[in-house]
């Protein structure tokens, strides 16, 4: 062989190698670029534009031929669904309405006349309470199907009723006569059970799942507060909580009183305490007089968002006269900021929806407020 083809095939055989080379170099770019496409960062979540809730809301409720007139609304079975109640002459229907589809959907009806309907903590059940008679309450609890769970019938002129969010085949009920006495039952659904419960008081709430608390009024020594008292269900052994409140709630793990600040008497001071009553978290705001005791503007509470909303006066004064509105706050219980949703409200009941994006709002809860965007929506056509 030549040295001029030696020298040919040796610049072949380099040529070939460079173009393995490049070839292997471009596949390796290449399979980079696609391992770059095919799996993403961890965290990295295509983004979706999240509507206001207001945006979506098919409102007013149009309510179904034949169902009768709207009564008021009872409350949110779901984050997109309510619950509510018409009246046809002396029966009544509960319906739940779709705010997304705009669809309503019965779930009981009754011959009698529905004084109100309560969801259970969880949303699983409902206790519908209606009136047979001027002096008998009906008691009877459904599943969210319309199946009847529990029904028990109560001689009585008034009913009040709670829920145990510990376990929710358990509520307590008061029944009060026309004069105002009262007896106290636990009702038991799982084992379809009326107990009777001795109590001082007839409005109580559940600290867990067998201890109950109330403010134990002095009915021989009128007061403009009372002691927050804990009792067992089981033992009747009780504790003191806090020796001065006007007004408590009870929430999951959350108990929150209304005091008196000591100092200023125009401040009202609510406090939120854990189950082992230490203290989370606590703010003022201005305080109205009534001729016996204080006005606590309405309020509700949030597990999921752990926020709190109410009814701020602007200025502390007499409730009669005070004509200045309200403004509606709502207090992060986490870092303890709070934020301005609306002003010039009416003080009139609130309850959050699951997520706490929005409100319902009035004496029927016949409005509805977008807590984003602070825009109030009408449920109804008046």
């Amino acid at each position: 062989m030549t040295k001029l083809n030696q020298l040919n095939r040796a610049n072949r055989l380099i040529y070939i190698f460079i173009l393995i080379l490049f070839s292997l170099l471009l596949a390796g770019c290449s399979q980079k670029e696609q391992t770059i496409h095919k799996i993403p960062a961890k965290n990295d979540k295509p983004t979706i534009p999240v509507a206001n809730p207001g945006e979506e809301w098919k409102l007013p409720i149009s309510v179904p031929n034949g169902a009768g007139e709207f009564y008021k609304l009872a409350g949110w079975l779901s984050e997109s669904t309510v619950v509510y109640i018409t009246n046809l002459e002396q029966s009544s229907s509960v319906f739940r309405y779709n705010l997304l589809s705009g669809t309503s959907e019965l779930v009981y009806k009754t011959e009698n006349p529905i004084v109100n309907v309560q969801m259970s903590p969880s949303k699983k059940y409902l206790l519908i309470h209606s009136s047979p008679s001027s002096y008998e309450g009906l008691v009877t609890i459904i599943d969210v199907k319309g199946n009847e769970k529990f029904k028990k019938s109560f001689p009585s002129y008034e009913l009040v009723y709670e829920w145990n969010p510990y376990n929710e085949t358990e509520v307590l009920v008061s029944k009060f006569d026309e004069d105002w006495s009262f007896e106290l039952y636990l009702l038991n659904l799982k084992n379809d059970q009326t107990i009777k419960v001795s109590m001082p008081q007839p409005f109580v709430k559940w600290k867990n799942d067998d201890e109950i608390t109330f403010l134990n009024w002095d009915e021989n020594n009128p007061s403009l507060v009372a002691p927050l008292v804990v009792r067992q269900l089981g033992t009747g052994m009780e504790k003191t909580l806090v020796p001065a409140a006007i007004q408590f709630a009870t929430f999951r793990q959350l108990l929150m009183t209304v005091t008196v600040n000591e100092q200023d008497q125009s401040k009202a001071i609510y406090s939120f305490y854990n189950g082992e009553m230490k203290r989370l978290f606590t703010f003022a705001i201005p305080q109205l007089t009534r001729f016996s005791d204080w006005l606590v503007p309405y309020y509700d509470y949030n597990e999921e968002q752990e926020q709190f909303i109410t009814f701020r006066p602007v200025s502390s004064g007499e409730a009669d006269s005070y004509t200045d509105g309200f403004q509606l706050i709502s207090y992060n219980l986490q870092n303890g900021e709070s934020e301005l949703i609306l002003k010039g409200m009416e003080n009139a009941p609130i309850t959050f929806s699951p997520s706490g994006k929005a409100v319902l709002f009035g004496n029927r809860y016949e409005k509805i407020i977008d807590v984003k965007t602070k825009k109030i929506y009408d449920l109804v056509e008046e």
